[in-house]
């Protein structure tokens, strides 16, 4: 039996080293942080989002422009093979209205308990506050509770996350030992992020509130997600899916009424009545609510359109901002190692034997399951490439 380190805990390691001991390798999985899969269960704490129902290449698309790279790591293990792998654990699973997948108990941890119980069985050990500080030789070399410890591995599947959420565990700091033995790596950027934008005291009263029933778009994408007003800009998930537009400089819009066209739209507001505020036309015969009036106000003052105008503009209301968040805050991240980088078996050309899974690679997707799909598929497919490796190479 070879030894197998993986280094990272989190969904994609977690799958890699479960193929590696369905293999029959010896399996110690590395993880810096305490406790496992910390960024699994902060997803799940709202409803873990497992994957999307939907059309194989419906579902390929949601990749852009790494599609073709992830086509056969994400048919191996598509949505349907992430609700069976859920059932395999005892976890019933239930598809919403929009096609997502989620837990019946919609929780992350139950999932995660039966999960880990599994590996255990298997004989996977996991040791938690190992802190992998890159290669001594050809080593693998940890800061620990009880001092450094060097392993020697057959074969090394890395799964350490991208470089958002550092306090979950996903900081970027393995980017610099692969750099150091010259492996591409495509400079990281915030996926999935919300928006900074300055408000005015006007929009303290909107904090917390949801705009829905709207259409984003920048760019050549489109979106008819919601979104919430916070203190610190825009977030959530109508949003998310345009940042790599808005991350290349395409400007933000809005359509207050997407299920009207601009017409229709016109020949309500001719009907206006002279003596009626913009507002209250707004409220009573748009029906739209407080934190939508308030959001076309707040993004039209010192210079309001004309009446002529206004149909145009609520269809096109531009979103001054002043950029995305900053990258530690994104859900997740781009960049990473670069598909240049790895074999078709996600290992290494430059270094036999060192596999790469999850986050950490050069690939990005918009929420709603795809996240997490592909951080599974890559970890089970770098895991099954690890173990077919070691046996050519017996």
């Amino acid at each position: 039996m070879a030894q197998a380190v993986v280094i990272g805990a989190g969904p994609a390691g977690l799958m890699a080293a479960e193929e590696l001991a369905s293999a029959g390798h010896d399996v110690l999985v590395a993880e810096a942080k305490p406790s496992v899969a910390r960024k699994f269960l902060m997803a799940g704490k709202s409803g873990l989002n497992l994957t999307k129902d939907e059309p194989f290449e419906t579902l390929l698309r949601s990749y852009g422009e790494s599609a073709d790279w992830l086509r056969p790591i994400v048919a191996d293990f598509d949505a349907v093979g992430v609700q069976e792998w859920a059932r395999g654990l005892g976890r019933e699973v239930f598809t919403g209205s929009t096609g997502r997948v989620f837990p019946t108990v919609m929780k992350a941890s139950p999932l995660l308990r039966a999960w880990l119980g599994r590996l255990e069985t298997a004989g996977v050990e996991i040791r938690t506050r190992w802190r992998w500080v890159g290669w001594v030789g050809d080593s693998l070399a940890f800061d620990t509770t009880d001092g450094r410890h060097v392993i020697a591995a057959d074969v090394t599947v890395l799964a350490l996350g991208g470089a958002s959420w550092a306090r979950l565990g996903s900081d970027g700091h393995w980017a610099r030992f692969l750099r150091d033995k010259g492996v591409g790596l495509a400079p990281f950027a915030p996926a999935n992020s919300a928006l900074s934008v300055d408000w005015s005291h006007h929009m303290q009263p909107h904090f917390g509130a949801a705009l829905k029933s709207v259409r984003w778009a920048a760019g050549d994408v489109q979106s008819r997600g919601e979104a919430t007003i916070s203190a610190k800009g825009l977030e959530g998930g109508g949003l998310y899916s345009l940042t790599p537009a808005l991350r290349n400089g395409a400007p933000l819009t809005v359509d207050l009424v997407p299920d009207l066209d601009e017409n229709a739209l016109q020949a309500r507001l001719s009907s206006r009545k002279a003596k009626t505020t913009l507002s209250q036309w707004l409220k009573k015969s748009l029906h739209l609510p407080p934190q939508k009036i308030a959001l076309f106000h707040e993004m039209v003052k010192g210079g309001p359109p004309k009446p002529e105008e206004w149909a145009g503009v609520f269809k096109r209301l531009p979103i001054r901002h002043s950029g995305l968040r900053p990258m530690d805050e994104a859900i997740s991240t781009a960049g990473g190692v670069t598909r240049a980088a790895l074999n078709d078996g996600l290992m290494l050309v430059s270094m036999p034997g060192v596999f790469c899974a999850g986050e950490m690679l050069d690939w990005e997707a918009p929420t709603g399951g795809y996240l997490l799909t592909a951080c599974l598929a890559s970890g089970r497919w770098a895991g099954k490439s690890a173990a077919d490796w070691l046996r050519r190479v017996a």
